[in-house]
C-alpha cells in the first residue's frame, strides 16, 4: 500500500487547510497539506519536506493522530495524519491558490479531497472534537 501523510495544524478549534491549484486529480480541491512519503523517508521527514516545498516554511511535527485508507486509480492507499505546528509569519503558496483556517463543521461543506475527508473521524477522536 503506497503511503502518504497529512500535516494537521489545529489552533483555536480550527484546522489549517489549503486549496490546490487547478490540474490533476485533486486540482481545485481543499486538503490538509502533505503528500507522498518517498522511499527511505519517515512520515515526519516527508511532512517537513512537503511543507517546505508547498509553503516555504519549516514546521515542527507532533504526535500521530490517525490514518485512513482510500482508493486512488484502482489502488488502495493509506494516509497517516500527524499534528504539525506552523511558524508565525507569511507562507508562500507554491502548490495552492489559497490557505486558511476552517472550523471542523465547515470542512464537510467544502470540495475536500476524499482521502482527507476519511481522516475526519480519527481527527475528531484524537483532538476531542
Amino acid at each position: 500500500m503506497a503511503g502518504s501523510v497529512a500535516g494537521i495544524a489545529f489552533e483555536d478549534g480550527r484546522f489549517f487547510i489549503a486549496r490546490r491549484k487547478a490540474g490533476g486529480d485533486l486540482g481545485g480541491k481543499w486538503e490538509f497539506p502533505g503528500g507522498k512519503v518517498e522511499q527511505g523517508e519517515s512520515d515526519e521527514e516527508a511532512l517537513r519536506r512537503e511543507y517546505l516545498e508547498e509553503f516555504g516554511v519549516p514546521i515542527r511535527t507532533g504526535p500521530f493522530l490517525g490514518s485512513a485508507s482510500f482508493e486512488h486509480h484502482g489502488k488502495i492507499r493509506r494516509v497517516n495524519a500527524y499534528r504539525v505546528y506552523l511558524p508565525g509569519g507569511d507562507l508562500t503558496l507554491c502548490e495552492h491558490t489559497r490557505c486558511r483556517w476552517a472550523d471542523p463543521e465547515e470542512i464537510g461543506t467544502l470540495d475536500f479531497a476524499e482521502s482527507d475527508v476519511k481522516l475526519l473521524p480519527a481527527l475528531r477522536s484524537a483532538l476531542d472534537l
